[in-house]
């Protein structure tokens, strides 16, 4: 079978198979401690960082602290949602990416130094507002299509982001919202992708998921893959009597993230 083959039947046994028991569980657990606060909305998950570090950094969105404020502090999903709904008012596509990349990278050092460059790329601004008008007329994964590889340096870990925070803005159904794919998140997926490969007899599972959820480069096509199982996920959850809210893909999501569940360990 040619790598495409194996990756296509790989993805089959994927959206087929629901999350084990062990994944139920843990999740749950995970939603009756750490994950409590979230249950009526993800808003609320914040990240911290130092506004003065982003100095130079332009244009800087006003719900965010000046950059001459040299103390760490929150900010939140709630806050850069309120920040991308103000800017795609006057179509200032580029503020809300700001606030998305600020959010996205937290203290990381060299997060200013890569946001300048990618600011400083001719047709970013472009980009961004394909994205942004395909978001809102075709959904999450056409947008993701007018993103991927359009402009250098800029990968899907932080597009998704502006994605996200996009369609939070503009009040989408939940069913439909573009969600956060970064190597952490893809990290799951792949160990769960090949649990679920050798499980079926798939001896080949652990490299072809190595193919397709590694690196971070991951294509439309992909990304389509993850948000479809993201929000049958979430379905199943949600019936599982364990308290998880209805419609809450980007829920799951961040329970990916927080480590709410190890695949490799169940």
């Amino acid at each position: 079978m040619r790598r495409q083959e194996l990756a296509d039947a790989l993805d089959a046994e994927l959206r087929k198979r629901p999350l084990p028991a062990a994944a139920v569980h843990a999740i749950g657990e995970w939603l009756a401690g750490h994950g409590a606060p979230y249950v009526t909305g993800v808003g609320d998950h914040t990240v911290m960082y130092v506004p003065a570090r982003w100095s130079g950094i332009e244009p800087w969105p006003d719900g965010l602290l000046r950059q001459s404020h040299a103390q760490t502090t929150e900010i939140s999903r709630a806050q850069v949602a309120a920040i991308a709904r103000e800017a795609v008012k006057d179509e200032r596509w580029s503020e809300a990416f700001v606030a998305s990349y600020v959010w996205g990278q937290g203290t990381t050092g060299y997060g200013p130094y890569r946001l300048k460059k990618i600011l400083a790329r001719p047709h970013l601004d472009v980009a961004l507002a394909e994205a942004g008008t395909t978001l809102l007329n075709e959904g999450a994964v056409a947008a993701y299509r007018v993103l991927y590889g359009s402009v250098r340096g800029l990968g899907p870990a932080f597009f998704t982001k502006f994605l996200y925070f996009l369609d939070q803005a503009a009040d989408a159904p939940a069913a439909s919202r573009a969600l956060i794919l970064d190597k952490k998140v893809a990290g799951v997926v792949r160990a769960h992708a090949t649990r679920v490969g050798l499980e079926a007899g798939l001896v080949w599972a652990p490299r072809a998921a190595r193919w397709t959820w590694s690196g971070g480069g991951w294509t439309p096509h992909r990304y389509e893959v993850y948000v479809e199982w993201a929000r049958a996920a979430a379905g199943q959850l949600a019936a599982a009597g364990i308290g998880w809210p209805e419609s809450s893909p980007e829920l799951f999501e961040l329970a990916l993230f927080a480590g709410g569940w190890d695949p490799a360990a169940a």
